[in-house]
């Protein structure tokens, strides 16, 4: 049931949405409870019919994981959310910055009936809020009736019939017959049916606990009482009673009776909150119904009368209403009149009279005053004027000596009116006496015009007053010790020295006996040097003059400087990461003393500098570090003093720093021979940017003066005249059984590391080392490999002196032409550079030195491919199974066999498809055969290193017969079906395009399966990847692959067999893609 209520109010209508169903009146409406989700909440507001207007309610989500729900409802229980469309938008948008939900609500082109109470809520998890606001539409009267029903069509409403008011007629609609219409046409009559069955009784259930039921529905007037009578079938029943789902208890609002079998609830003093539906509960049977309280606009009797009145007085606007104890509210301009305790209007109600009340008016207090009531509005407008000036006594204009008393006075009416003083337009001192005395001595700023403006008014009081005094410099103003000013060169130099007199002195800057343009102003003068150099330096005289005297004042300007650049500075020394520099101090220091040196440092090719101090340098002397060896770098100085930082100086001459290496490491003795001595060392840990240029090897006779005289540097024999970059080295032309001493040294740009010298001394005496064969891990087993691979063995050894090698294949030499074999004084190289199955085989090693021999054996093994099996014979056929048996191949490709591959193929086909791979044994049982067919069976053998290349084929055919049955086969003569090829479907010419594929196609057909050849221009197209070719099922296909232009021409398929054969032609033309762009991509095909 829907239900819109409005109150007759003169341009107002009030009205609530849809109702909820009494018989859900009972249900308690859980709502989580509240809090605080709202941060800016729907304000009510005020349109006219067919204006748009927007409701915002705002949501903070700082400590929300989701996006909350929101509804909004019209009156009790309409959601809006089903009555979006034309007139009604609900939108939402999320700030991501300030993280704030916005939930919005258009209403578009209001109607009368969209005024009323309006709510929001906002739910999120465990947490609630609602906010409740009005709608007021403008422009609307009800003609009749204090109630609006706004009723769904085809349903009266018991509130409507309560007022007394009809249902619009319906328009007539002329019966027709669609009974008769259904007949004719044989389809289903359901209206028929719908008659009949609204004819049929409807049995009403009876209730077992009321006799006689709640209205459904009833009225009061604001104010007064109703009575909500039930009759009992059952008076021993227990009843209740609720109110919008809570149970009603007794109270002097609400009062029960009996009477018999009625149960009355009489509710007094009706107000708006009893407006509600309300239920009786008795036993597990319910009465709903629904009171609505009908409230009586407040009309005003008595209008606002116009008021005009000046400032200070009293004014109070007096209304009368119709009604005792009203509520109305008071509005400004449109804007409702503020009365709280702090305000200055004051509200009084007595009886049906009402007044606002202005105890000291002001200008401000002038506008439009009204007056609103539920029955209607009344305005009126207040006018305050400002009361009229007059002068008494005015200002008088004034000459005055300096630290002679001021006194400014005048006399206006009326006495009260608060004013400003000015001097020169500028505001002295707001105060509200009348007149202002200046009990101290005048000073020179007192000196202007003077005038007093009195607050309100557009009159004005004005007066001159002119103050004399000689000229003075003020240099105390300076704060400068014995008047010097000291400016840093290059800056700008601005002395502002006071000056008082009045009339203005004329200035003259003097420097000896020149003068200097400067700018004089009124309370000073001001000399400027854009630029300070040190010519600037110097004594300034002043000169003030005036009707009333002269002064003068000297002051001294002294220019500081910053100290010249540093001599260019020198490096002496150079080490690994650092080096010494020194340099001579600036020639001037800027007249200020020198506080010490910053220095910098760069890279040669770099154009940045460096600091190296961050902490003044006091001495000429520095020591850079933490350089990057190897790197050439140049250094620069600055000088400070307390000015600033001088220019930088001439850059230094470029220098590298470089280090020796560390010495050489790890030196043993090698070989030693009866006149040789081999020695080997490692690089040095260090080496640096220097690099290495190579070794110098040294050695010393033990026993020798040299020797005795502890090695010194000067006695050692250079072994290598040039520096050597091997790090093995062989001494050569000793004598046999000397003791020597040997050292190396490691040579770069920087000098000599320090030596690397044995720790004993070596006798040149050839040692006998007995030889010892060191087989690879990988040779001490058998070493496979494929026929045609390449075999290269490495087998190590060690003896001194240099062993003698022999090689042995199964007891006897290696041919050359075979196999290649290289030795050296370590190892011994067998290469191979196609095996082949002949070069399997042992190899002997045999190593001698002297009498001393070791020996070692090898295993070569060359495996191939393996041949076919031998002898492939069907043992038996029986049902679908087959049993095979062969015997291994002759050669098993000098490897063993791992297995056996067996296929099988139907006669028909003679199509190979494998039956089991990798199968181990020489006899099998081949299964699941197909009846009524003739297989073929084949064998591979397989070894470590594949497949044999050939398969045996079983002599005879394994016949599968079904069983049970002998087919004894009709003797036929063979129809011959060859035929020469024909082509069925010709070529067809074609236009293409140019950048798309193409095929040509065409269908042959011919016995036995002919060969088909494509040619273009008469020559047959062979392994061309721009061609496709296919043959199916007689279908002959050429796919063409993005042809281009050169692509056109006649193209021939050629079908050939042994009985003939049958050309084709057609012709192929290609046309451009910018063409067909333009005929909008349609081709046309020529034939």
């Amino acid at each position: 049931r829907n239900l819109d209520r409005c109150f007759c109010i003169p341009s107002v209508v009030w009205s609530l949405g849809d109702g909820q169903a009494p018989e859900d009146l009972d249900k308690q409406i859980e709502n989580p409870p509240l809090s605080t989700l709202l941060i800016e909440k729907p304000q009510s507001g005020s349109i006219s019919v067919g204006g748009d207007i927007t409701f915002i309610a705002k949501v903070e989500a700082k400590d929300l994981l989701r996006k909350p729900t929101v509804k909004w409802f019209k009156g009790k229980w309409m959601d809006l959310a089903s009555k979006t469309g034309k007139h009604l938008q609900l939108k939402e948008s999320f700030d991501r910055i300030t993280k704030v939900h916005t939930f919005e609500m258009h209403i578009i082109k209001a109607k009368e009936n969209y005024a009323g109470n309006y709510r929001c809520e906002v739910t999120y998890k465990d947490k609630f809020d609602s906010c409740s606001f009005d709608l007021e539409v403008k422009g609307w009267r009800c003609p009749s009736c204090c109630f609006a029903l706004r009723l769904p069509p085809r349903r009266p409403d018991t509130l409507a019939l309560l007022c007394g008011a009809r249902e619009p007629k319906q328009e007539e609609v002329p019966e027709v017959d669609y009974e008769k219409i259904a007949f004719m046409y044989g389809i289903t009559d359901l209206r028929g049916l719908l008659r009949r069955l609204k004819k049929t009784k409807k049995e009403e259930k009876k209730s077992e606990a009321f006799a006689k039921k709640l209205e459904p529905a009833y009225q009061v007037d604001k104010g007064g009482k109703i009575r909500l009578i039930v009759d009992l079938a059952d008076p021993t029943v227990e009843l209740k009673w609720y109110k919008n789902g809570q149970e009603i208890r007794p109270a002097p609002k609400y009062i029960f009776e009996h009477k018999g079998t009625q149960r009355i609830m009489v509710i007094n003093n009706c107000q708006l909150n009893d407006d509600a539906a309300y239920s009786v509960v008795a036993g597990d049977e319910k009465s709903t119904t629904e009171l609505f309280v009908k409230v009586l606009p407040v009309n005003i009797v008595k209008e606002l009368e116009a008021v005009k009145t000046t400032v200070n007085e009293r004014i109070e606007l007096e209304c009368e209403v119709s009604e005792e104890g009203a509520q109305v509210k008071w509005m400004k301009n449109g804007v409702e009149v503020p009365t709280g305790v702090r305000s200055r209007y004051r509200v009084k109600a007595e009886g049906t009279k009402h007044w606002l009340i202005i105890d000291d008016a002001m200008k401000e207090d002038t506008g439009t005053y009204s007056i609103m009531a539920t029955g209607g509005t009344s305005e009126s407008h207040v006018q305050v004027d400002l009361k009229p000036l007059k002068i008494l006594q005015d200002l008088q204009d004034m000459k005055i000596l300096l630290g002679k008393p001021l006194k400014l006075h005048c006399e206006i009416l009326p006495i009260n009116v608060p004013g400003r003083w000015y001097r020169n337009g500028q505001l002295i001192q707001p105060n509200d006496r009348i007149s202002i005395l200046h009990r101290a001595n005048s000073v020179l700023h007192d000196a202007g015009d003077y005038t007093f403006v009195p607050e309100g008014y557009s009159q004005s009081l004005s007066a001159k007053v002119h103050i004399i005094d000689p000229p003075r410099v003020h240099l105390e103003a300076l704060n400068a010790p014995d008047n010097t000013v000291t400016i840093v060169a290059g800056n700008k130099l601005r002395l502002e020295v006071p000056i008082s007199g009045e009339p203005a002195p004329r200035v003259v800057w003097m420097k000896g006996e020149r003068v200097i343009r400067a700018e004089t102003f009124t309370d000073h003068t001001s000399l400027t040097i854009d630029v300070a150099e040190r010519e600037d330096t110097g004594n300034y005289k002043i000169v003030l003059q005036n009707e009333a005297g002269e002064d003068t004042a000297s002051v001294k300007v002294k220019v500081v400087d910053i100290p010249d650049a540093p001599g260019s500075p020198l490096v002496p020394e150079v080490g690994g990461d650092w080096c010494s520099m020194t340099w001579d101090p600036p020639h001037y220091d800027g007249g200020s003393p020198i506080l010490g040196y910053f220095i910098e440092r760069k890279k040669k090719q770099s154009s940045r500098w460096m600091r190296l101090n961050f902490d003044l340098c006091k001495e000429t002397t520095f020591e850079p570090k933490k350089m990057i060896e190897g790197v050439p770098y140049e250094v620069r100085i600055f000088a400070v003093n307390a000015i600033g930082v001088s220019k930088p100086s001439e850059p230094s001459k470029p220098f590298i720093p470089l280090a020796v290496t560390s010495e050489p490491t790890m030196l043993v003795v090698d070989d030693v021979t009866d006149t040789t001595v081999t020695m080997k060392w490692r690089p040095p840990d260090t080496i640096g940017a220097a690099g290495l240029d190579g070794y110098r090897v040294e050695y010393c006779i033990e026993g020798s003066e040299t020797a005795l005289r502890d090695l010194c540097p000067d006695e050692w024999i250079v072994a290598n005249k040039e520096l050597t970059e091997k790090t093995r080295y062989t001494i050569t032309g000793l004598t046999m059984e000397d003791k020597i001493l040997v050292r190396v040294k490691a040579i770069n740009a920087a000098g000599e590391s320090p030596p690397r010298t044995t720790q004993h001394s070596i006798l040149v005496k050839e040692v006998i080392e007995p030889p010892k064969i060191r087989i690879p891990r990988h040779l001490k087993q058998t070493y496979i490999r494929k026929v045609g691979e390449v075999v290269n063995l490495v087998v190590p050894f060690v003896g001194k002196p240099r062993p003698k090698v022999n090689w042995l294949k199964d007891g006897e030499a290696i041919e050359p032409s075979q196999v290649s074999i290289r030795n050296s004084d370590c190892d011994s190289i067998i290469f191979i550079r196609k095996a082949e199955r002949k070069h399997s085989g042992k190899y002997k090693l045999t190593v001698q030195v002297e009498k001393h021999m070791d020996t070692a054996l090898l295993d070569i093994q060359i495996v191939d491919l393996p041949g076919p099996p031998q002898c492939v014979r069907i043992e038996e056929v029986w049902g679908v199974n087959v049993a095979l048996d062969w015997t291994p191949p002759k050669d098993s490709g000098n490897a063993p066999i791992t297995g056996y591959t067996i296929q099988k193929a139907d006669k028909k086909t003679m199509e190979w498809y494998t039956c089991l791979e990798h199968y181990h044994r020489t006899c099998i049982t081949i299964s699941e055969l197909v009846v009524g067919n003739e297989y073929f069976f084949r064998v591979f053998s397989e070894n470590m290193v594949g497949l044999s290349e050939s398969a045996t084929t079983t002599k005879d055919i394994a016949v599968i017969m079904k069983e049970g049955l002998q087919l004894k086969s009709p003797e036929y003569i063979d129809y011959d079906f060859t035929e020469a090829p024909k082509f069925t479907q010709p070529l067809v010419n074609i236009c293409a395009i140019a950048g798309y594929n193409t095929t040509l196609n065409c269908s042959v057909r011919a016995n036995p399966r002919p060969k088909v050849i494509w040619m273009k221009n008469k020559i047959i197209i062979v392994d061309d990847p721009r061609y496709r070719m296919f043959s199916n099922q007689g279908v002959c296909s050429l796919e063409i692959r993005k042809p281009s232009p050169f692509d056109g021409g006649m193209y021939t398929c050629k079908a050939i067999n042994d009985l003939g054969e049958a050309p084709q032609i057609c012709i192929h033309k290609m046309t451009p893609s910018s063409f067909i762009t333009r005929l909008h991509r349609t081709t046309i095909p020529i034939r």
